[in-house]
C-alpha cells in the first residue's frame, strides 16, 4: 500500500467509527433534542471523512466532483434539518423538563 492509500484507509475507518457512534447514540439517547445532536454532528463529520478518504482513493477520476457535491449538500442541509426537527420537537413538547434553560420560543407558542 502506498502512503495515499494509508491516509485514505485511516480517513474512511475513522469516519465509519464516527458514523457508528452516531447511530448508537440515536438509539440510546432519551429524547429528540439529544438524538438530533447525535444525528447531525458526528454523522456529518463521519460522512465528510469517508468522502475525503474515497476522494483520495479516486484522485484523478471524474467522480471525485460528485463526492464533493455530496459533501457540500450534506453540509448545507444538515443544519437546516436539525433546526426544523428541534423546533418541531419543542412545539410538541418532546423534550425533557429542565433541559432548556432559556425559553426563546415561549412567546411564539402561546
Amino acid at each position: 500500500m502506498t502512503g495515499w492509500q494509508w491516509v485514505s484507509a485511516v480517513l474512511i475507518l475513522f469516519g465509519s467509527v464516527l458514523a457508528l457512534t452516531a447511530s448508537i447514540a440515536i438509539v440510546r439517547f432519551p429524547d429528540t433534542l439529544t438524538r438530533m445532536h447525535a444525528a447531525t454532528k458526528p454523522q456529518v463529520i463521519g460522512l465528510i471523512l469517508v468522502l475525503e478518504g474515497a476522494a483520495i482513493e479516486l484522485r484523478g477520476h471524474r467522480n471525485v466532483w460528485m463526492l464533493m457535491l455530496v459533501g457540500l449538500f450534506t453540509l448545507l442541509t444538515a443544519p437546516v434539518i436539525a433546526h426544523l426537527i428541534g423546533r418541531t420537537a419543542y412545539r410538541e413538547q418532546r423534550h425533557r423538563d429542565g433541559l432548556l434553560r432559556v425559553n426563546q420560543l415561549g412567546d411564539e407558542i402561546d
